[in-house]
């Protein structure tokens, strides 16, 4: 972790983290600044176990969150006064450490700090705000005349779905000139973070750098963005950037609103409270289903959409399979609490995991919503629904909690003319082209389409994206279409899975034949395609445009 001085008493950095902080307090910092809105990022602690981790080195921590590329002159004016009041030497960090950069520059430049001098002291931190010389407290004014970078394709995100579209782009004209937007220095394969929760996988091994899978000669702008000007063709930078396009695929993925429970984001990784949704979380699962020998286990699941929706079912099978294995499940009690009305929303697949259900004696809570977690005192606060449509507040005592938050697009997604009235990327379900804007796609989680939202449907979607962007580039008709394809290896024990595959309206889309593997029935060829094949698959082939089982269905 680097500090970077914009003053003899302010550093500005990247997100730091728990283990950062001794670190920290020895370079004589005394006090943090935390810019950055919890839930941002899958590898990020919330404020508050930093403040809790702060307090214990001897530091303070201050919470003053700003949206991504929403940097405004009243909160600038907060951050000035903290500098002013706050114990000294300051760190303030966000994702990248822009946000707090440009929040100095802002207050600095209110009490008539030449505009010049700030702009370089800031360059000499590695930060840019050349953009905003001219008008610091006014971002976004000019980007209809202004071009800091062009391309003929850009890609917001560089997730599943980013990389796969760019490898996928390459893989049909090499000589593409691509970039993908993404802050990130480090790319996560989600779907391993259940059998790290489960002890399979080591956290380690579902993480490596961004730099190592972008693929070659696709250009990496390292930054976040802040809007769209799609008129413009135009994507805004945080510090006020502007790219420009002739296709834009917009893939960020979604957020994971932590916040949005009262009390969760507090008690993450304490009192026994986890969630495999989180890649620091995932090891603290399994140290809690290890040690928990008695006791009551809460297992919840949100309001649809949410990714990976079969992930809450998983944490649960995997946990009460241990337990079971070890001799405790009579000695610990697991209830699973869904928002829903069902297990599972494709039918086929819930005649299995309901003998799992009985087999590890779960109770069932359907219409649960969870609403507030009391870490200290062990309670979990539920909103019910009854039958006739009403709700109640019910409560539940716990030994472990697994928690998963409702999850929405990003704020810079729900606030752009792309979103449509739920906040989500508006495309057409078969092209994935938005409906408005011919030069945009959209694909993975943060689209609107009506499929789930998991990795193997990126895997599915990023080749038809890219040939029809191709197409778009040339004028040719859009002849490539999405079917819907998603896919959920439900992990109903260590070493057997119901392999859920299925399209639009649940139709069943099997990869293989029933007589090599039927995905209605638990299975270990399931389990080992889960723990064997698919990472290799998704390092090794999706990220690198390599469509096994994934070419785009043609029509016309």
């Amino acid at each position: 972790m680097q500090l970077r001085a914009l003053s003899d008493t302010l550093f500005v950095s990247a997100q730091i983290q728990v283990a950062d902080l001794p670190a920290v307090a020895a370079q004589g910092v005394r006090t943090l600044i935390c810019n950055r809105p919890d839930g941002e990022g899958a590898d990020q602690p919330t404020h508050q176990e930093l403040a809790e981790a702060a307090a214990a080195a001897g530091l303070r921590l201050h919470y003053l969150p700003v949206v991504s590329g929403r940097v405004d002159d009243d909160t600038a004016v907060l951050f000035g006064k903290l500098l002013e009041t706050a114990d000294r030497p300051i760190l303030a960090f966000c994702r990248t450490g822009m946000r707090s950069t440009t929040l100095w520059a802002l207050s600095q430049a209110a009490r008539q700090q030449p505009v010049e001098a700030l702009v370089q002291r800031a360059h000499e931190a590695g930060y840019d705000l050349g953009a905003i010389g001219d008008r610091l407290n006014r971002c976004g004014a000019g980007a209809a005349t202004r071009t800091d970078a062009r391309h003929t394709v850009v890609i917001v995100g560089g997730g599943a779905a980013g990389i796969a579209t760019a490898s996928s782009l390459l893989a049909r004209d090499p000589k593409l000139d691509i970039a993908i937007i993404d802050p990130a220095d480090t790319h996560y394969y989600q779907p391993g973070w259940t059998l790290v929760g489960a002890g399979v996988f080591r956290p380690e091994t579902t993480a490596r750098s961004m730099a190592r899978l972008i693929p070659r000669g696709v250009h990496w702008i390292k930054a976040a963005v802040a809007g769209f000007e799609p008129e413009n063709k135009v994507v805004i930078l945080e510090g006020c950037r502007v790219v420009r396009y002739e296709m834009l695929v917009v893939c960020p993925g979604l957020k994971l609103d932590w916040t949005a429970i009262p009390g969760l984001a507090e008690s993450l990784g304490h009192h026994g409270v986890t969630s495999n949704y989180r890649y620091d979380l995932a090891p603290y699962t399994w140290k809690l289903v290890q040690e928990l020998q008695r006791g009551r286990a809460l297992f919840t699941q949100p309001p649809m959409p949410i990714k990976c929706a079969g992930a809450p079912q998983k944490a649960l099978y995997l946990s009460c399979d241990h337990w079971r294995r070890n001799g405790r499940q009579g000695a610990i009690k697991t209830e699973f609490l869904s928002a829903g009305a069902v297990l599972f929303g494709v039918a086929d697949y819930v005649p299995a995991l309901m003998e799992y259900i009985r087999r590890y004696e779960v109770e069932l809570s359907f219409g649960h919503t969870l609403t507030a977690v009391d870490g200290p005192r062990q309670v979990a606060r539920f909103a019910r629904t009854r039958p006739d449509g009403s709700q109640e507040t019910v409560e539940r005592e716990f030994d472990m909690l697994h928690a998963v938050p409702p999850q929405t697009a990003p704020d810079f997604i729900r606030s752009s003319p792309l979103a449509d009235a739920a906040g989500w990327i508006d495309v057409d379900p078969a092209t994935l082209q938005h409906r408005r804007y011919a030069d945009i796609f959209g694909l993975g989680d943060a689209g609107n389409m009506p499929n789930a939202k998991t990795a193997a449907a990126a895997r599915k979607q990023a080749p038809t994206v890219a040939h029809n962007v191709i197409a778009a580039l040339k004028g040719r008709p859009l002849n490539g279409r999405y079917d819907g394809y998603g896919s959920c290896p439900l992990t109903v024990e260590r070493g057997k899975i119901v392999l859920a595959e299925f399209g639009y309206g649940g139709k069943l889309k099997p990869s293989f034949p029933a007589w090599l593997l039927d995905g209605r029935k638990p299975t270990r060829a399931a389990w080992l395609l889960k723990e064997r094949l698919l990472p290799p698959l998704y390092w090794e082939a999706m990220l690198k445009g390599r469509e096994w089982l994934a070419k785009p269905e043609l029509v016309g």
